[in-house]
């Protein structure tokens, strides 16, 4: 079964609302501008927008009667055929709202744009399990009448008799009970599949850390440059656009540092203010690379107004993904988009390992960048006092390739290697019981 896009080329008007009293990352206005990115990016044309102040959003149609009455007025005299709210509308909201504005006019929230932005820009296998699994959990508590077509599109499931041998019976309620079941059936599949996934990116990670190499994970606010700075530290031929989500699925390249040694460089999805609770899950195999780094480069476009907004919304999702407490470096980004020398100030201050400013698309201080990234790791290093038996030199090889090795001293049993050595390469001697 498939979710056909729910968006196409349609005129889109969009509506925010602010609550008074609240202290968001970003004003309404700010989030409406970005919510308009987010909908240009799906495909659609935004021809206006509006917002409402409240207390608190209404219980019925999450705007209030007469703002709805208004935009109704503008939907109909601008051609309107898709309303986006800027917040995720509870199923009770979307089911009033659609009533309100009659079946011509399609709703939306902010969350059905960004799965509809992911699941365009998907490309491998893992990325398209995880997005279709975040739509359906997304769709299912919403699911009407107007959802029927997922059945017709099932690829061989209750739509020809299948998935149990239930047809379809017929319209309204039956029907929608039969696209919940169906949808419930697919959303155990893909789970079933994404575990499989994450049990083969759980091998690929221990054979990583049986190597010993540092893995430094890149994580930034989506459109941020964290793609552009991968293929200028790699060659990694990684898809770049300035949309929003150009690219979601994961890729992990080797790179040298200034003085020779290696470490493996991670890129993942960008986060987003108000990034659906769905995605966060479906995506935490991906997300879970960043997770096993031995240190973050958090990278935020810092010619952006709302940089330190951004800053904050990356922090939270990483502490709602519960980012263990690693070293990290906040990489200033586009400063030759700087109009003030002094604009990278306002972020020392921020409890950052370290700061640097650089330009990705035109590679400048990338050097700076990779000497600051060997003196963290440097300050990371753990002291160890290990006897290596000889038939297993190649951790002697590492010892020496990964860390500072002090002296070494031979006995009939092994080596005695003193000195000081990356984390992940100390847990493995650990693991192996050759620490003295």
């Amino acid at each position: 079964m498939e979710i056909p896009s729910v968006l196409q080329t349609e005129r889109a008007y969009l509506v925010g609302i602010e609550i008074k009293g609240s202290r968001p990352l970003l004003s309404v206005h700010e989030s409406l501008a970005e919510l308009e990115l987010l909908a240009q990016t799906a495909g659609l044309e935004v021809i206006g927008k509006t917002h409402q102040s409240v207390v608190r959003a209404d219980p019925k149609t999450f705007i209030g009667s007469g703002k709805v009455e208004e935009i109704k007025i503008q939907v109909t005299d601008l051609d309107v055929q898709t309303v986006v709210f800027d917040d995720e509308l509870s199923p009770r909201h979307q089911r009033e709202l659609e009533r309100a504005f009659g079946e011509a006019v399609k709703v939306l929230d902010r969350s059905a744009v960004i799965l509809d932005i992911f699941a365009q820009h998907a490309q491998t296998h893992e990325g398209r399990l995880q997005v279709e699994l975040a739509q359906y959990e997304y769709l299912l508590p919403r699911l009407t009448r107007q959802w029927t077509h997922l059945e017709r599109q099932a690829g061989g499931g209750a739509a020809r008799g299948g998935a149990g041998g239930v047809g379809l019976r017929g319209p309204g309620e039956k029907q929608l009970e039969v696209d919940k079941r169906e949808i419930g059936r697919r959303i155990s599949r893909l789970k079933s599949e994404l575990e499989g996934v994450r049990a083969h990116r759980s091998r690929h990670r221990i054979q990583r850390q049986r190597a010993g190499i540092p893995v430094l994970g890149l994580v930034g606010y989506t459109n941020a440059g964290k793609s552009t700075l991968m293929n200028a530290l790699t060659a990694a031929d990684v898809y770049v656009a300035d949309q929003l989500f150009a690219t979601l699925d994961p890729t992990t390249r080797k790179i040298q540092l200034p003085s020779g040694k290696e470490v493996l460089i991670s890129d993942t999805v960008g986060f987003i203010q108000k990034l659906p609770t769905m995605l966060v899950a479906a995506f935490r195999a991906t997300l879970e690379e960043v997770l096993e780094a031995d240190v973050l480069l958090h990278i935020v476009d810092s010619a952006h107004p709302n940089a330190l907004a951004h800053i904050e919304t990356v922090e939270d999702t990483l502490a709602e993904i519960d980012m263990p407490r690693v070293p990290r470096i906040l990489v200033l980004n586009k400063k030759d988009l700087w109009e003030d020398d002094h604009l990278g100030d306002q972020f020392r201050d921020l409890g950052y390992d370290e700061v640097v400013a650089i330009s990705a698309q035109k590679k400048i201080a990338l050097e700076n960048l990779l000497e600051t990234v060997e003196k963290v790791i440097q300050r990371s290093l753990v002291p160890i006092e290990f006897l290596v038996p000889y038939r297993q030199g190649e951790l002697i090889a590492l010892a020496h390739k990964l860390g500072v090795i002090k002296s070494e001293t031979h006995t009939p049993e092994g080596v005695i290697l003193r000195g000081d050595v990356p984390p992940a390469l100390a847990a493995r001697l650990a693991r192996e019981k050759l620490t003295r």
